[in-house]
């Protein structure tokens, strides 16, 4: 797992490109701040993380559990998703929003979803909303 990459993937660029082309400046892993943050707009008082559906266990249909190990892979997801959950809180209690886009919130490159994604962002960087979550299907 150590040559899973982790910064700097085609989702997290795809977004920056975008974001910046959008006239957004920003830092990226800014160390420092809880969860080092794939994104840091400081002029909004904003962070972005972007997260893999597989490794965050987002719950659609890139996030399943691999049928072997399970039980090596269930705890690993439950670290994931308490140490997510604590660095929301602890960046929340600092003052930060935070938006968090998930892997298949992209969809096809020029597709609908992908450009609805960046108004959204762009929208949420904007607004005074303090937390978000952009996934691609509809909250249960």
């Amino acid at each position: 797992m150590a040559s899973i990459r982790g910064k700097d993937t085609k989702p997290e660029m795809a977004l920056r490109l975008a974001l910046h082309s959008l006239g957004f400046r920003y830092r990226v892993h800014v160390g420092g701040l809880p969860g080092s943050p794939d994104i840091v707009l400081s002029r909004y008082k904003a962070v972005i993380f972007v997260n893999g559906c597989f490794w965050h266990l987002h719950g659609c249909g890139y996030a399943r559990v691999p049928k072997e190990r399970v039980v090596f892979w269930e705890s690993k997801f439950r670290r994931n998703k308490a140490r997510d959950a604590s660095n929301v809180e602890a960046l929340l209690a600092a003052g930060w929003r935070v938006l968090i886009v998930w892997e298949c919130a992209f969809g096809k490159k020029g597709s609908r979803e992908r450009d609805s994604l960046l108004s959204e962002t762009a929208d949420w960087i904007r607004s005074s909303e303090k937390y978000r979550e952009i996934p691609h299907f509809p909250p249960e």
